[in-house]
């Protein structure tokens, strides 16, 4: 009777499904990005306010890897570019996306990316036109600044069959460039980004300005012209035109309502703690963090904004 007993509790166990809530595994990216230190922020952040779930944070080739996993519920929540969202939702196979991913929920607009091309002054490049014929970094294939590297070029008409392509993460090409490997790397991300001052702390360096008319020529609206202001990096003495795109937090149907109202409230109830693990949070802003989202608003999301009263 006891071992009978005992048969039937293991089994209850086994067969027990585990509720998404008791894991929240957040997809960031490269460890020398932006995503990286504001997911294990955030992994702070949620594992006090779910004291009895099992936070994680990994680390990934971003956007593209990133909505895919999800869309898979291998993850919770998830770092993306706004582009890739939008190509993710509607399936878009040349990006990454051979279907639509019809699992994935915003969770709030968060802070800009900045398209920072950065190039040694050693390789003379000045100008987008200069990147003809040298060695550049576009990022990991398919991820969020690879997307964002062909939409650019293309508007300055420029392609890939015109320099020589390097798919990197920010790190290897920084080194890369230390070494003189590599020319110049595009590196979709916010303002001060660890590797681009790792770089500028120990070569002279270039950031090409993507000028204004060329931004006009991407039709995508979620693109926009920005700046990178003087002194962002070592020796920047100037301010630099460019173009930057919106990232987002993610999440997945299925996800239950009250986790991610959970979730996004401690979000929003400590962007201090986000903005000193990186100073691109500052930018991030409640009252835009529901606006025009790529795909559906998580209900859990919604209800939150509903309470602060910035969605009706």
């Amino acid at each position: 009777m006891f071992k009978a007993i005992v048969v039937a509790a293991v089994w209850i166990v086994a067969v027990t499904p585990v509720r998404a809530q008791d894991f929240v595994n957040i997809l960031t990216g490269g460890t020398s990005g932006v995503y990286y230190p504001l997911g294990n922020a955030l992994s702070s952040i949620y594992a006090k306010a779910m004291p009895d779930a099992r936070v994680t944070v990994q680390a990934t080739k971003a956007s593209v890897e990133n909505l895919n996993l999800l869309q898979l519920d291998r993850g919770e929540v998830a770092f993306t570019l706004g582009d890739s969202l939008t190509f993710a939702g509607k399936g878009d196979a040349e990006m990454g996306f051979p279907k639509p991913l019809d699992k994935l929920r915003t969770m709030a607009a968060i802070y800009p990316n900045y398209i920072q091309i950065v190039a040694s002054q050693e390789s003379g490049i000045k100008t987008l036109a200069d990147l003809k014929g040298k060695r550049v970094s576009v990022g990991a294939p398919k991820s969020g600044t690879e997307v964002n590297a062909r939409t650019v070029f293309a508007a300055a008409d420029l392609s890939y069959g015109d320099m020589s392509v390097q798919y990197l993460p920010f790190g290897e090409s920084v080194e890369l460039i230390k070494n003189r490997q590599l020319d110049a790397t595009l590196q979709s991300a916010g303002l001060g980004v660890a590797s681009i001052r790792d770089l500028a702390s120990s070569v002279p360096i270039t950031v090409v300005s993507v000028p204004e008319a060329v931004v006009a020529k991407i039709e995508d609206p979620s693109f926009l012209p920005a700046e990178i202001p003087a002194g962002t990096y070592d020796e920047q003495k100037d301010s630099v035109p460019t173009v930057a795109i919106n990232n987002y937090l993610v999440t997945r149907e299925g996800l239950d309502d009250d986790t991610v109202y959970t979730l996004t409230k401690a979000t929003f109830d400590n962007l201090g703690d986000l903005a000193a693990a990186h100073a691109a949070a500052e930018a991030i802003s409640l009252e835009t963090a529901a606006q025009k989202p790529p795909v559906p608003l998580h209900p859990g999301a919604a209800r939150y904004y509903r309470e602060k009263g910035v969605l009706k």
